[in-house]
């Protein structure tokens, strides 16, 4: 079961921090964030003029969210590795030596 977690989780976080990355990346900073340095206007959103305050709480949800996964998933493999499970680097085959 942890292994089927851990294989999950490895599918789901690359997408998330992806996500996240982009959310980021979009948000108008002090210096006009990448909108800015791609010829956008100054002042002026794509997204609306309240879209930094909804971008900003989703990042927040975000964050949280991955951070939480992030740890779930160590605890699934680390589960996995004690059960011997056949994704663990230290399964009775002899790997991980």
């Amino acid at each position: 079961m942890w292994g089927v977690l851990a294989f999950v989780l490895n599918m789901i976080l690359p997408l998330l921090s992806l996500f996240m990355i982009l959310l980021i990346l979009i948000q108008r900073g002090k210096g006009g964030g990448l909108i800015g340095a791609l010829g956008g206007a100054g002042g002026s959103s794509p997204f609306g003029s309240r879209a930094g305050d909804q971008f900003t709480r989703l990042t927040i949800y975000i964050a949280v969210a991955w951070l939480l996964l992030t740890m779930f998933q160590v605890k699934a493999i680390q589960n996995d590795a004690r059960s011997g499970g056949a994704g663990s680097a230290f399964s009775s085959r002899g790997g991980g030596e």
